[in-house]
């Protein structure tokens, strides 16, 4: 079998620091606009989801240090920060694997996904039996 292209530091990135898809369809699109302020409403019709979800997910890009408060006088917006160059080159080299291997990247985000629904659902049925 052969393993998709995805280097181990992109691999274990993607699977500590990018928890879903639209997550990384927000990101990837706050650093294609570097200078963009982006309101929810604005990434929400970008994404072609809820405004309170694409506000959700700006909210994550803060909290993941990947995006920051843009001054005032939209400081309801946000924009592409990551937190350090390391952080910037990772997200560099996601968007190029990304733009190359759409569906490994996507597989592997969802792989991950399904390990934690197992896992809490493991807990869930153990605590139940006890």
């Amino acid at each position: 079998m052969n393993r998709p292209p995805i280097s181990e530091e992109l691999r274990r990135f993607i699977l500590t620091s990018v928890p879903s898809v639209p997550f990384l369809e927000a990101l990837l699109l706050l650093r294609a606009s570097p200078g963009q302020h982006w309101s929810g409403a604005m990434l929400a019709r970008r994404l072609y989801i809820a405004e309170r979800t694409a506000q959700g997910l700006l909210d994550e890009l803060c909290r993941a240090g990947m995006a920051a408060p843009c001054p005032a006088p939209d400081e309801h917006c946000y924009c592409y920060a990551p937190a350090s160059s390391t952080l910037r080159e990772r997200v560099d080299g996601l968007a190029e694997l990304y733009a190359r291997h759409l569906v490994d990247v996507t597989n592997l985000i969802h792989s991950s996904l399904d390990r934690k629904a197992q896992q809490f659902a493991d807990a869930f049925r153990l605590r139940k039996d006890s």
